[in-house]
């Protein structure tokens, strides 16, 4: 009989009599499987219902949009020869209710032609015809409104807003809008009219922030490519912010593959440290089995047979736990359905895909065997009566070099794959960099401590020597559990701080910089009277009023942008319109860091902008060199005069690109302008430039900041959520250490038993070194997690570090806490022992 067949035929005979052994093992394998599967499975549903539904969400086969000018009618010509177009409008201005003046909030306007929308439904409530809803006729014209509007302004349907100069009468709530998830990030409630309520609010002036979009849906086999290439030969100084059906929604597209892959991160971490429960659980399997494997091998059995006939146990339970993961990863996209379906505001298609699951099951596989080889490479070398010996003296012998670089491949390719696939492959690579950094920090900590507490003089209280003797004699697997729990824990902690951190700016400091309100779309010809009214206030400070209008980036030293190197973190600068603005003296906020100071207050030669430091740098641009921007149709080419360095965290008007007059200002433009005010005065104020001009749209920076605040706190639970992943594994490495040092254990009670100990002073042993244990790990959780998150405060974030108390007291205290409850519970069974019965069957 080969020797394949022998340890076949040895393994089945061995797995008849259960799992038993293998719990843990099936435990830490399950769950981290299941946490890549279920991720992998839920992004990857995402990202097909944005796909499938791409024509609904754009509202069209391909959306063209663009700031200030409407298409012309030989560009409309052009559209309608593809097929069907929808045009519309979108700003945003003041509401205000009719039957209460007071009440006063911002809203998204969005101005829309008959034939709108040209794929899906607006659904209304009551139900009814949008055209209807927003016809005019003598009186007036109908508008439909969020929940939110109705609530803020305190109406009903059937009452009155004010809208620039015009009244409308709310005739439905609006339900469900088919194209509102593309529309992205809004600051106020939306606001449905007909093209013709726009023009009758006379909110469309020169230089208005309108963002015009057309919507076509193709009429014949036209695709979106070709329709692309047809527009750039048509008009090719047009300048359009063009989406497809392919990717209607690129941002959230974008943000739904970083999530993925973040959470595949967190994931595939988890599943590391769980497999070191794992491992741990072979280790506690082979001690169990010792008996069984040193009597084989005094018969006549090689070491490959005794490697053989257990790794095929082992690998036979991993198929197992491998399945069970599988089914609960492709079962989560069904539950998120089932539980949050409603709430979800992007479409996802939820089914079984087999992509992540194969990848969560090539992660898995890999991962045990990499746990699994070094445990059974040392029972392969070691005699049999070594292994008799080894439960009171462990030997120190390990696995031949092959079998160590087999565990290590098996981890590699792990880090590859993760690498190769991912669409991020550095961020990935700096994730992995930076988790085994933290690895290997917490395994220095965990070190540092041991010596620590063998070197602590020697205590009086026995109770106290009996638990720190636990944790330092040989073979404890102090430093590993410390590791694992120690990576959640240090994930948590790191969460808190960087949340802290952000928090305090947005809270604390930014608030005593920022404005009180910003001021958007002030004509040119209103700009002497708002000046007049807002200083006119005794508490009005920091008053500024800066003319603005919108460019797009279209070329960096006469190359387009599509063909110019860009850094990543620059890339967001030239995706789409920028704020710009001129200027004949420097601002008193201004920070010149590279270049003369400014240009001379008479100076009317070629254009001259002053550009953002950083900026420069990511486009690789300096003093000197030519931005060609796109203003209202028309390129303009910006020479580098100086640069300076912007602090977008002190809320201000911080322009990218501030140019010299000459050209710019005689572009049609309006003027943006901020203001401080006392709290008691910010109400009044609002008012009275509600009232005194209807067309200004006026955004509270508090309110601004709560969004953000939101935002940043929904981030934060995701990443703490996402982080008890890791910390459960951690337990498992816990409850592997537990049960593979469970006879060791049983020895040591049955012999401080015989001594006269008692099962209450055995349990308060447990629970001095438990709780020690678990507050070790979280110390060493904080030092990593403090560490961690300076560094991404000062090098990501540019904010100072907030040390939070409550992520001081959580880890720590939690970390104590749920060591002491586990490692209570597994000692239960060595306090319950019977001394005589174990003496007579060790």
């Amino acid at each position: 009989m080969s020797s394949l067949a022998l340890a076949i035929r040895f393994a089945r005979r061995e797995l008849r009599s259960g799992l038993s052994g293998f719990r843990i093992f099936l435990a830490a394998l399950t769950l981290g499987v299941a946490a890549i599967a279920g991720v992998g499975s839920l992004g990857q549903a995402f990202l097909t219902g944005l796909s499938e539904q791409g024509r609904t969400l754009l509202g069209g086969d391909v959306r063209l949009q663009r700031l200030y000018q409407p298409a012309t009618d030989t560009e409309r010509q052009f559209m309608t020869s593809y097929g069907a177009v929808s045009e519309s409008a979108t700003l945003r201005s003041m509401a205000t209710a009719v039957n209460n003046p007071a009440k006063r909030t911002l809203v998204e306007l969005k101005a829309v032609d008959p034939s709108y929308p040209l794929l899906g439904q607006t659904v209304l409530a009551p139900a009814g015809d949008l055209q209807a809803a927003l016809a005019c006729d003598a009186s007036g014209c109908g508008a439909v409104v969020e929940e939110a509007l109705l609530a803020r302004l305190g109406i009903k349907t059937g009452e009155a807003v004010h809208i620039g100069d015009s009244d409308f009468v709310v005739r439905a709530r609006i339900v469900t809008e088919p194209d509102r998830v593309a529309g992205g990030f809004t600051l106020g409630p939306r606001v449905l009219l007909s093209s013709e309520g726009l023009s009758r609010a006379k909110l469309i002036t020169p230089g208005s922030l309108l963002n015009y979009s057309y919507r076509i849906a193709f009429a014949g086999e036209t695709t979106p490519e070709l329709f692309r290439a047809a527009l750039a030969a048509a008009f090719p100084d047009a300048v359009w912010e063009i989406n497809d059906r392919s990717n209607a929604i690129p941002r959230v597209t974008r943000f739904v593959g970083q999530a993925t892959m973040f959470l595949t991160l967190v994931g595939l971490t988890a599943l590391v440290v769980a497999g070191v429960g794992a491992g741990q659980a072979v280790e506690a399997f082979l001690q169990r089995r010792r008996a069984t494997i040193a009597t084989l091998k005094a018969m006549g059995a090689e070491g490959n047979d005794i490697f053989l006939i257990y790794l095929l146990q082992i690998m036979a339970v991993a198929a197992v736990g491998l399945v069970l993961g599988l089914v609960l990863g492709a079962a989560l996209p069904f539950a998120v359905e089932h539980f949050f379906g409603e709430e979800i505001p992007a479409p996802a298609h939820y089914a079984v895909y087999p992509g992540p699951l194969v990848l969560a099951a090539a992660f898995g596989t890999l991962a045990a065997l990499g746990f699994a080889i070094l445990p059974l490479a040392r029972a392969r070398e070691i005699a049999p009566a070594g292994l008799f010996r080894d439960l009171v003296a462990p030997s120190s012998r390990h696995g031949r070099w092959p079998y160590r670089v087999a565990a290590f491949g098996a981890f590699a390719i792990i880090a590859a794959l993760s690498v190769l696939l991912s669409p991020y492959p550095l961020f990935n690579l700096g994730f992995l960099g930076g988790s085994f950094a933290v690895l290997l920090a917490l395994r220095l900590i965990a070190t540092g401590f041991r010596h620590l507490l063998v070197r602590m003089p020697r205590r009086k209280s026995q109770l106290l020597r009996l638990a720190l003797a636990n944790l330092t004699r040989p073979g404890t697997p102090t430093a590993s559990i410390i590791v694992a729990l120690g990576l959640g824990l240090t994930l948590l902690a790191t969460v808190a701080l960087i949340q802290a951190s952000v928090e305090a700016q947005v809270e604390d400091q930014l608030p005593d910089r920022a404005p009180s309100f910003f001021f958007v779309d002030i004509q040119q010809n209103q700009i002497e009277g708002f000046t007049k009214l807002v200083s006119g206030f005794p508490t009005a400070a920091d008053f500024n009023a800066t003319p603005m209008l919108r460019a797009r980036i279209v070329k960096l030293n006469g190359v387009p942008v599509g063909e110019a190197k860009v850094a990543t973190d620059s890339r967001w600068a030239v995706d789409g319109d920028r704020a710009i603005t001129y200027s004949t003296t420097r601002p008193k906020d201004a920070r010149v860091v590279e270049g003369p100071s400014w240009w001379p207050a008479d100076y009317r030669g070629p254009s001259l902008v002053s550009f953002s430091r950083d900026l420069a740098r990511g486009m690789g641009l300096k003093i000197g060199d030519t931005i060609t921007v796109n203003i209202i149709g028309r390129d303009l080419d910006l020479r580098i005069f100086n640069l300076r360095d912007i602090d977008f965290r002190t809320g201000g008007m911080n322009f990218v690109l501030m140019t010299s007059p000459g050209i710019v200002d005689q572009a049609p433009h309006t003027f943006l302008s901020t203001v401080r005010a006392a709290p008691d005065q910010e109400e009044a104020m609002f008012a009275a430039v509600s009232k005194d001009f209807p067309n200004v749209t006026v955004v509270r920076v508090k309110e601004a900041l709560a969004q953000v605040g939101e935002l940043l706190a929904a981030l934060a639970r995701g990443i703490a959520i996402a982080s008890l992943v890791t910390i459960l594994a951690g337990v498992l490495v816990l409850a592997g250490a537990i049960a593979a040092g469970h006879r060791a254990r049983l020895y040591d009670a049955v012999v401080l038993k015989v001594l006269g100990a008692t099962r209450a002073r055995l349990g308060t042993v447990y629970a001095v070194e438990y709780g020690l244990l678990g507050a070790l790990a979280g110390l060493a959780a904080l030092i990593a997690g403090t560490a961690a998150a300076w560094a991404i405060a000062y090098f990501v974030l540019d904010v100072p570090l907030v040390f939070a108390g409550r992520a001081v007291a959580f880890t720590i205290a939690g970390g104590a806490l749920g060591t002491l409850v586990l490692g209570l519970s597994g000692g239960f069974a060595a306090m319950a022992a019977k001394p005589a019965a174990r003496l007579r069957n060790p």
